[in-house]
């Protein structure tokens, strides 16, 4: 049997960045404009944290992606002037 948490997790890290973005904006937007209990407050800030996370590694992931396309292999000049 799994716990809540556990599916809550495994479910935000399905989430694409977009999405996890998005819902993160719904977040800041609603703590922003108040009107929500304690508990509603701090379940969303909680939320919001953990998508933050989300985006983090997305980013992070994609970071590392590039640098490493920027690296790209490494070509032997003296190979080619040989010839």
């Amino acid at each position: 049997m799994t716990s809540k948490t556990d599916e809550a997790a495994g479910s935000a890290d399905a989430l694409g960045y977009e999405q996890a973005r998005d819902e993160l904006i719904e977040v800041v937007r609603r703590l922003e404009t108040g009107g929500t209990t304690l508990e509603e407050s701090l379940a969303l800030w909680e939320r919001g944290e953990e998508l933050a996370k989300i985006c983090r590694r997305w980013l992070d992931g994609a970071r590392a992606r590039l640098d490493a396309a920027l690296a790209g292999p490494e070509v032997d000049e003296d190979a080619d002037t040989d010839s």
